[in-house]
C-alpha cells in the first residue's frame, strides 16, 4: 500500500499537542491591525493559539497521518 500524503495546507495551519489535541491559530489575524476597524478586544482575543473544535478534529487528523 502506498504512503499517505500529508495535506500541505493542514500541516502549515495545525499542530498536535502531546495529549492529541489539535492546536490552531485564530482567524482574521493576517493584517489590518492598526486603525482599520479591529477593536482592542478583538486584537487581544486573536493572540496566541486555541484548541480546534471537536467536530473538526477527525478531519484534521486524517489530513495529518504521520503526526
Amino acid at each position: 500500500m502506498p504512503k499517505l500524503k500529508t495535506h500541505s495546507g493542514a500541516k502549515k495551519r495545525f499542530k498536535l499537542s502531546k495529549n492529541g489535541k489539535v492546536i490552531r491559530g485564530h482567524a482574521f489575524t493576517s493584517h489590518l491591525f492598526n486603525g482599520h476597524g479591529k477593536t482592542p478586544k478583538v486584537k487581544r482575543h486573536a493572540r496566541g493559539t486555541t484548541v480546534t473544535d471537536k467536530t473538526n478534529v477527525a478531519a484534521v487528523k486524517r489530513m495529518l497521518p504521520y503526526k
